[in-house]
C-alpha cells in the first residue's frame, strides 16, 4: 500500500517554529500548506491553496488540521470535486470563527461550514480553548461525522500546550491513516 501524503494545514497566523505542526514537517517531511495571507486569512483563497496541494500529491492524502485549519478542512470538503483523494483528517483544536472576538477578523469564514466530512476524521478538543469552547468543539465532531477525543485542559494544543513532538497525536495518526512513524 502506497504511504499517504501528509498535508499540515496550519490555522490562522500559521504555526511557529515550537508548534507541533512545524516539528512534525521538519521529523517527519510533511508538507505545509502554504498560504497567501497568513494573517489576513480569506476562506475563498484558503480553499483554492489547499485544492492545488491535493491535487499535486503524489499519493492519497491525509490533512492534520490546526485551528483555522479545521475550518478549512470542512469548506474545502464541501466544495471540492477531488475529495475522494483525501484519506482522513486529524483536526486539531478547531477555531470558531463565529466568536465575537474573532468575527471581524475572519468574516469570510462565517457561516461555518457543517455538511458531514466524506472521510474519516478525528477531532480534538480542549476544556480550556480560547478560540473555541469544549461543547462548540463536540458539536463541530458531531456536524462532520468525527470521531471526538477529549484533551483536557490542554488549551489550543499549540506550542504554548508545551506539546513538544506531541506523540499523543502521531499515534492518533497512525491510527487514522496507513502513516507509519519511521524508526530514528
Amino acid at each position: 500500500m502506497q504511504e499517504p501524503t501528509i498535508l499540515l494545514l496550519p490555522g490562522w497566523q500559521n504555526s511557529g517554529p515550537e508548534h507541533w505542526q512545524s516539528r512534525w514537517e521538519a521529523l517527519f517531511g510533511f508538507v505545509r500548506v502554504e498560504q497567501h495571507d497568513w494573517m489576513r486569512p480569506l476562506r475563498g483563497d484558503w480553499m483554492v491553496q489547499l485544492e492545488e496541494a491535493v491535487l499535486a500529491a503524489p499519493s492519497p492524502v491525509t490533512l492534520v488540521a490546526h485551528s483555522l485549519g479545521c475550518m478549512l478542512t470542512a469548506a474545502w470538503a464541501s466544495h471540492s470535486l477531488n475529495r475522494q483523494r483525501v484519506h482522513g483528517a486529524l483536526l486539531v483544536a478547531p477555531g470558531d470563527p463565529e466568536q465575537e472576538a474573532l468575527r471581524a477578523v475572519l468574516k469570510s469564514w462565517s457561516p461555518v461550514v457543517l455538511e458531514r466530512l466524506p472521510f474519516k476524521s478525528i477531532l480534538l478538543g480542549s476544556h480550556n480553548d480560547p478560540y473555541c469552547s469544549l461543547a462548540r468543539a463536540q458539536g463541530f465532531a458531531a456536524a462532520w461525522g468525527a470521531e471526538f477525543i477529549d484533551c483536557g485542559h490542554a488549551g489550543h494544543i499549540n506550542a504554548e500546550s508545551n506539546l513538544g513532538d506531541w506523540p499523543q497525536g502521531q499515534h492518533l495518526l497512525g491510527q487514522l491513516t496507513d502513516w507509519k512513524k519511521e524508526k530514528t
